[in-house]
């Protein structure tokens, strides 16, 4: 009886052994891993640091004023000045808004919103109102 315990002890022990081993790996694999991990964070926090800082200085307001000069009869782009920003009171509301520019009915079988009376005269003069430049 004595000899069946102590091989089983034994068979316990190489097992706890043999488990303790396995789990000293895991481990150091998973710290490894960690370690792996925290360098490549770092790296794009590097990455993105610098890609925020070119974003900066691409959009810097003297080169895309700059650009909009160089471009504009290309693109049609104005150099924007505080005079194109219009009154609140100039915004027309839903619940404000004139009949010909409420969506048409759903009978109708048109999904595009009804524009009727809304052409490209009436944007200018509402750009117009707005303070804005005059078409070039």
């Amino acid at each position: 009886m004595r000899g069946l315990f102590y091989a089983l002890s034994a068979i316990a022990v190489m097992g706890l052994a043999f488990w303790a081993y396995r789990e000293n790996y895991r481990t150091q694999q998973s710290l490894r891993d960690v370690a792996a991990l925290q360098s490549q964070i770092g790296d794009l926090r590097e990455a993105l640091a610098v890609q925020r800082a070119e974003w900066a200085y691409l959009n810097r307001p003297e080169r895309l004023r700059e650009l909009a000069e160089l471009n504009w009869e290309r693109l049609n782009l104005i150099p924007l000045s505080p005079d194109h920003f219009g009154d609140l009171q100039l915004v027309v509301f839903a619940d404000e808004a004139p009949a010909n520019l409420l969506p048409a009915d759903e009978d109708e079988g048109d999904d595009a919103p009804a524009m009727a009376g809304l052409n490209v005269s009436d944007a200018v003069a509402v750009r117009g109102t707005l303070g804005g430049e005059a078409a070039r």
